[in-house]
């Protein structure tokens, strides 16, 4: 029989609640409510008979975590209403729930825990996000990075929008794919810009390559083979797993730490609101990715700093920026720039390409993840380029490279390289957040 935690509130007349609750028992076992607010019908301290035990705390986020604590609970059934709990207030109290792996609904809807049941021997860091293009992959590849020149042996498990229909082991450890290599790819069908495919040019890592379609609120997929993928992933013996997000999308595999990146500019909304609060309780670090103009104002960034430790003043906030490396060099070459990074960024990295790479930046886009604009940037800048240089995303290889290919000049991929602009390093941040789910991995009870 499900196990019911109630949430109830001064608004509702108390014998209707109790009628409410009579009810409830009969379809499972009310063993708590929690008291929401109100006073209009009650007494006023909340401490009206109701035949289970009552949870009240100076906000209803506190008693709801002290009931699921002191209960376990199969599910949250909200018998409030307005004006106690608004949208807002929900979710936040969802959120609660659902991080406690515990199911939550009301009379018109109903919200349930990311199924993430997939367990490996090999301990896992999800590296999840709040949104598309927040830096997920970027980070990745660069945790892998870091930990590989540790003396880790690290492996990637991608889901994305666009990947395989079979789960896919690169061999990033073994093997450079070049533009050639991608081309080839591109051309029998595949998505040759895929996460994956990024994650193993750029680190350098075994990879395996998953699709998935559909995410919800929570953060849960319709439809993927990341548990098969994970199975392969799993053979390798690996020391770490990094399991990359897609989206706003996590992955279906149980992670024994997870680091979330937030863009600056998404605002603090994607921290307080919706299911926000529930992505930054799962967290063990934070970083906020696009620290800096004209991406996001200062006080933008000030306002997402200040949520996150606002409600969780004891996690890592690393503010990051991005900054392009060609993976060859492109000294004295004229090129031509194409990134999804927003357009008035383009030119901030268009400098740090000319100043540190000897390049000369003769042409840009903004436009890699919209085809038909990118080949009409491409066609106005026919001739005067001698390199393309782009990140692999999007359009990348599909219509840049296949450019470079009929124009004769090579498109050399570049890497987004995080660069920590706080107080804290991301690379001690990375170090600590693995060092942590290698730790609670050895703690798990064997299976």
């Amino acid at each position: 029989m499900s196990r019911i935690v109630a949430i109830i509130d001064g608004e509702h007349y108390p014998p209707v609640v109790r009628f409410a609750l009579s009810e409830l028992a009969k379809r499972g076992e009310v063993v708590a409510a929690v008291f929401a607010g109100g006073t209009e019908k009650v007494g006023g301290s909340g401490e009206d008979g109701y035949g289970v035990p009552l949870f009240r705390s100076d906000t209803a986020v506190q008693a709801l975590s002290a009931a699921i604590a002191a209960h376990d609970p199969d599910e949250i059934v909200d018998l409030s209403d307005e004006p106690v709990l608004g949208a807002a207030d929900r979710f936040r109290l969802a959120s609660v729930a659902l991080a406690s792996g515990v199911s939550y609904r009301g009379a018109d809807f109903a919200f349930t825990p990311p199924v993430c049941d997939t367990l490996t021997r090999t301990p896992a860091l999800a590296i999840i996000g709040t949104g598309k293009r927040v830096g997920k992959t970027a980070i990745s590849a660069y945790a892998a990075r870091r930990l590989t020149s540790a003396g880790r042996d690290v492996v990637v498990l991608a889901m994305g929008r666009g990947g395989p229909a079979e789960p896919e082991l690169i061999r990033g450890d073994q093997v450079a794919l070049t533009t050639a290599d991608l081309l080839a790819l591109a051309a029998a069908g595949g998505h040759a810009s895929s996460d994956c495919y990024e994650d193993a040019v750029m680190s350098r890592v075994a990879t395996v390559g998953c699709r998935r379609c559909g995410g919800g609120l929570a953060g849960e997929t319709f439809f993927s083979n990341v548990a098969e993928g994970a199975g392969l992933a799993d053979s390798l013996g690996s020391d770490i797993m990094l399991l990359e997000g897609s989206g706003s999308a996590i992955p279906p595999v149980r992670a024994d730490a997870r680091l979330l990146v937030i863009g600056a500019a998404q605002g603090p909304g994607y921290v307080t609101d919706y299911f926000g609060p529930l992505r930054l309780s799962l967290a063990d670090v934070v970083v906020v990715a696009g620290a800096e103009e004209p991406v996001a104002s200062p006080e933008m960034i000030t306002s997402v700093i200040d949520a996150i430790r606002a409600a969780r003043p004891d996690i890592p906030c690393v503010p990051v920026v991005f900054r392009p490396r060609p993976l060859l060099p492109v000294a004295g070459a004229r090129v031509f720039f194409a990134t999804t990074a927003p357009a008035a960024l383009v030119p901030v990295l268009a400098a740090h390409l000319e100043s540190e790479y000897g390049c000369t930046v003769v042409a840009t886009t903004a436009n890699l993840s919209d085809r038909a604009a990118l080949r009409e940037d491409l066609a106005e800048a026919s001739g005067s380029f001698d390199v393309l240089v782009t990140e692999l995303k999007a359009a990348a290889i599909d219509v840049v490279a296949v450019a470079g290919e009929a124009a004769g000049v090579p498109t050399v991929l570049c890497d987004n390289v995080p660069v920590s602009i706080g107080t804290v390093g991301l690379e001690c941040a990375i170090d600590d957040v693995a060092a942590l789910a290698i730790a609670r991995a050895a703690r798990r009870d064997p299976r």
